[in-house]
């Protein structure tokens, strides 16, 4: 039970039915009572693991007595009751743990004892490429490219789900992560022995947000977070501002959910709230069905907070009853957040930061595009925003102060003399017959033959992708029943999708094939090309599938600026398909008008979208269905059982999943040829002690680097090119080129990702000059030529040099991204000295035993006159062996004529646990040593 010192007496206990449970009563606190739901769910978590160390009485006084108007300052330690993972970024986490159980049984220990000390789930949904689309047999045939492609990493995560207790996968095939965890994995309230306690978890994945909507405070990670937090160990964070988001009015007829959630993302990006909590609160929130909160807490990254939560209300009970949550288990989260004081109350307020407010009843029809979340354009103003925004794909793929495409457009379309709205083809090609007598691009469209799409002429704005997929809508019925009706009505007026559009349709559970069936809606959206393609996140990352060959070809020879209109949450330049250079936003039945349409050159209130049979114009507003069609179809669609059905199994996967061929025991078997999973060298020489720690001495410089350097700079990403480290790796090996893949998917096998660590093609390391890329100065070699950084890297490690990192303000700021700590540490970095350090990277660089150091403040490495050639002696480190963290190290850099500049650098180790890891050599070392003493 309980391991808390309790020093507030908060330690009680919880009547429900017939159960009993112990609970910490936040009364105990004073002050409490009046913080914000978001607020109450973290005090409580520092009640229930209050050790005295770190986590102290003071902690907790601290965010019972939280100033709303006070900048974040003091920080605290929160333990997430349990960790969601997708597979690219989870599979990295196993073999973390996989990697540990080795080294505990040579060091002597059990290897069984390594498991996740808190419930662990993973669901394998960022694989299923949409190759096959518009047949009957898509979801089949790319279910078996996803298991070809694969199969190396699902044998592992297979054998993991068999070997590691509170480790759970659910298999390919089955929805996405962040559906799958608001339907089934969420528990609102958690049980675990004996005590009930807010369901809190961190992800690795970014859209982990999207549980807030349950009233499940979560948010995403890094990979080194998570695998603390698997492992019990808590996760650093500051006591946030949070910004009360005031809900009132509702939706009208004709406005979706994804309308409010853009317009939504709208306002909070113009307002900032990068860093912060959103609390969603007032008496509209009642009004606002759970799969619509589910909606608003997935884009909180995309508006920048931490978390945007809704508090748990009778709308949360009835969306958990509907899913299938059993009987007992809505009792206990109705008593507890009512005991807790964690139950909405629209008459009581809590104090916030700062304060937003919106009146449902004023969102209109919109999508965002073409390459940020944020920039919405009203339905209303899409086709003008089109033909405003297309002369930056059409000149030189960049936007110009003014174009020749600028004057082509202000001589068709006057500011003054606004488009006459109609489909209007004559004028967009005048426009670009305009601007590509200035390019040399082709000034007419282009014709295309295809084998069996017929014949057809391609332009600008072609709708080349109408993809239905993603989280954040395909969790929410209004929207997708809302497109099949849209879809049935389009069919019986006689409408289909135009012939170049590549249809895609992956929703977030099998549920919603379920209720399309129940209702008789699959054959309308077939008939529109709308086929199951998987169940996955597709469209949204990435995993769009190739376009028919012949499209793609004209699009490329033709250098045509192509689009895509998708339902996901994520349009940035280049995301969606190397063809595509716009990106649409929308919602589902959007998706579907845009694919009839064919163009994003359409204006849905004047241009029809076709004829019916007797010849009649179309339009969107013809073919809309009423709000209370779509409520009257889910209340007849959607039932429990449903969800009882689709969740009853889903651990067991299907006959492929379980068909896989796959290694027994409680330890991996690694395959020596395998490229893509490989055993980690963190424990590599391990002992059973912690070795003392030692000072630096005769450090080279790895990169001296500037500014905001991001942990996108340092973190391998994105494709594996030709000639670098990585491809001679994967060439060694004997990978063709065609089957690199990218870094993401070789996550796995840090022999991949070490190579590409610091080798963004946009680094630039102050070593050399006027050189980007992944390249310093080897002075292992005489003169100290340019080099590959990995290259140089293996050379200072056989030398049995150290290597140590300069930087400038906000190093690491970005994603929190493990593989940017995991690469520094494996490339031989001891030390990175900056003059700050963003803070989730900070702490990774202690995880990984890297120690964060910062000049003495107003200082830089060129103020004290540094340029990264001199050799680095550290002392002071030695006094963490005493237990002691010194706030300063006496630093001495060498210079080549055996001058000498000192200075005393700022430690970062900033909390008793950081030190404890660092003199473990790192978190998962530290958790190892304990698993054998306990």
């Amino acid at each position: 039970m309980s391991t808390s010192i309790d020093s507030f007496g908060a330690k009680g206990t919880l009547e429900v039915g017939e159960n009993s449970y112990e609970i910490f009563r936040l009364s105990a606190v004073p002050g409490t009572e009046k913080l914000p739901y978001a607020l109450k769910v973290l005090a409580e978590n520092l009640l229930r693991t209050e050790d005295g160390a770190n986590i102290t009485g003071d902690h907790i006084r601290a965010i019972a007595n939280w100033d709303p108007s006070a900048d974040p300052s003091i920080e605290i330690q929160f333990t997430p009751a349990r960790v969601i993972m997708q597979d690219f970024t989870g599979v990295p986490c196993i073999v973390d743990l996989a990697t540990m159980r080795e080294a505990v049984a040579v060091l002597g220990g059990d290897p069984e004892k390594v498991n996740p000390l808190s419930p662990a789930e993973m669901v394998i949904d960022h694989s299923v490429i949409l190759d096959v689309f518009g047949t009957p047999d898509a979801y089949e045939r790319n279910v078996e490219l996803e298991y070809e492609r694969n199969a190396e990493r699902y044998q592992f995560l297979r054998w993991g789900q068999g070997a590691f207790d509170d480790f759970k996968v659910v298999p390919p095939g089955t929805g996405i992560v962040h559906q799958v965890n608001i339907e089934y994995l969420a528990r609102t309230v958690m049980t675990r022995n004996g005590q009930a306690y807010p369901d809190t978890c961190v992800g690795t994945d970014s859209h982990t947000t999207m549980v807030n909507g349950l009233g499940v405070l979560g948010w995403g990670v890094g990979g080194i977070e998570a695998e603390a937090a698997m492992l019990g160990q808590p996760v650093s964070m500051l006591i946030p501002r949070v910004v009360g988001f005031k809900l009132t009015g509702e939706i009208k007829p004709g406005v979706t959910a994804t309308d409010v959630v853009l317009t939504v993302t709208d306002m909070l990006r113009r307002h900032g709230v990068v860093g912060k909590f959103v609390e969603f609160y007032g008496k509209g929130v009642a009004e606002v069905p759970l799969a619509n909160r589910a909606t608003l807490g997935n884009m909180s990254p995309e508006f920048g907070s931490t978390a945007a939560i809704f508090p748990i209300d009778g709308e949360t009970i009835n969306y958990l009853r509907l899913t299938g949550r059993s009987d007992e288990q809505l009792a206990l989260i109705e008593a507890y957040a009512k005991e807790q004081g964690m139950w909405h109350d629209a008459d009581h307020e809590p104090e916030y930061s700062e304060y937003l407010e919106l009146d449902l009843s004023t969102v209109v029809p919109s999508i965002a595009g073409p390459k940020r979340p944020q920039d919405r354009i009203l339905l209303s103003e899409a086709k003008e925003a089109f033909r405003r925004d297309i002369h930056t794909y059409v000149t030189n793929g960049t936007a110009a102060a003014h174009s020749a495409l600028d004057e082509a457009v202000e001589e068709s379309f006057p500011a003054s003399d606004p488009v006459e709205p109609s489909t209007a083809h004559d004028d967009i090609v005048k426009v670009q017959s305009a601007a590509n007598g200035a390019t040399g691009r082709p000034s007419q469209p282009v014709k295309v033959v295809t084998k069996d799409r017929g014949e057809f002429i391609l332009d600008h704005g072609a709708v080349a992708v109408a993809g239905i997929t993603s989280c954040t809508n395909t969790s929410n019925p209004s929207v997708m029943i809302g497109a099949a009706l849209l879809a049935r009505n389009a069919v019986e007026k006689g409408l289909s999708s135009k012939p170049w559009v590549k249809t895609n349709m992956a929703p977030g559970s099998q549920v919603v094939t379920d209720y399309y069936e129940k209702a008789g809606l699959w054959p309308y959206l077939e008939k529109l090309g709308f086929y199951l393609g998987g169940y996955g996140c597709t469209t949204c990352i990435g995993n769009t599938g190739p376009l028919p060959e012949e499209i793609s070809q004209a699009v490329n020879d033709n250098d045509l600026s192509v689009t895509a209109v998708l339902s996901g949450n994520r349009n940035f330049e280049g995301r969606i398909s190397p063809d595509v250079k716009m990106n649409y936003l929308a919602s589902p039945p959007l998706v579907i008008a845009y694919a009839i349409a064919g163009t994003m050159d359409f204006d849905f209130e004047t241009d029809a979208l076709g004829q019916d049979q007797q010849g009649n114009d179309v339009f969107l507003k013809d073919i809309w269905p009423s709000a209370q069609e779509i409520d009257d179809t889910i209340k007849s669609a959607i039932n429990q059982d449903m969800f009882r059905k689709s969740y009853a199994d889903v651990f067991k996967g299907d006959d492929r999943w379980r068909g896989l061929s796959t290694p027994e025991g409680n330890t991996f078997e690694w395959a020596q040829d395998s490229t893509y999973v490989r055993k980690a060298p963190y424990f590599d020489g391990m002992t059973r002690e912690p070795q003392p720690v030692e000072d630096i001495k005769g450090a080279r410089v790895l990169a001296a680097l500037g500014d905001s350097v991001t942990t996108d700079h340092i973190s391998p990403a994105g494709a594996i090119k030709s000639g670098t480290p990585a491809a001679q790796y994967l060439e060694a090996n004997g990978v063709e080129r065609k089957d690199f893949n990218s870094l993401g998917s070789r996550r796995g096998n840090h022999e991949v990702m070490i190579r590409g660590t610091f080798a963004n093609i946009r680094l630039r390391n102050e070593l050399l000059d006027d050189v980007s890329g992944g390249y310093t100065r080897d002075f292992t070699l005489e003169g100290g030529p340019q080099s590959f950084i990995y290259d140089a890297s293996q050379n200072y490690q056989t030398a049995g040099i150290p290597l140590v990192v300069l930087g400038g303000k906000e190093y690491g700021s970005g994603s929190s991204r493990d593989w940017a700590a995991k690469g520094t540490v494996l490339l031989g970095v001891k030390a990175v000295i900056t003059e700050s350090f963003e803070r989730i990277h900070r702490s990774n660089l202690i995880g990984m035993g890297v120690i964060p150091l910062q000049f003495p403040a107003g200082e830089t490495y060129k103020s004290l006159g540094l340029d990264g050639t001199e050799t680095f002696d550290i002392e002071g480190i030695t006094k963490l062996n005493e237990g002691v963290t010194p706030k300063t190290m006496k630093v001495t850099a060498t210079k080549e004529d055996g001058s000498k500049v000192t200075f005393d650098a700022v430690v970062r180790i900033d909390t008793p646990g950081e030190a404890d890891y660092y003199r473990n050599g790192g978190i998962l070392q530290y958790v190892l040593r304990n698993m054998i003493k306990g």
